[in-house]
């Protein structure tokens, strides 16, 4: 599981039919220390990705994703071509002092 932050949607009217009605957003991996400290890092384009919606997250917000074979078993995603899956909406995080 990783912490990420919800930048964007990402609207396709052609996909695969079992992608239908699923809420695609773009989300950026975070830090935990960004997270907490409330500061949202700027990494580089590239680690933005799609994920597929499962717990109605919206703009801007701290969510939880997974990926893999792990966004395959999030809710409403069985047998879906999907690699990356919202499957949590942080509240907050805490880091323990090393």
């Amino acid at each position: 599981m990783l912490l990420a932050k919800v930048v964007g949607t990402v609207v396709a009217t052609r996909k695969d039919p079992r992608l239908e009605g699923k809420k695609l957003l773009i989300v950026q991996p975070l830090a935990p220390e960004d997270v907490e400290s409330g500061r949202a890092g700027q990494p580089a384009k590239a680690n933005y990705l799609v994920a597929v919606d499962t717990v109605d997250a919206g703009y801007r917000e701290t969510v939880i994703i997974v990926q893999g074979s792990s966004a395959r078993m999030a809710s409403g995603c069985k047998d879906t071509p999907v690699d990356t899956a919202i499957v949590g909406i942080v509240d907050t995080v805490k880091l323990d002092a090393r």
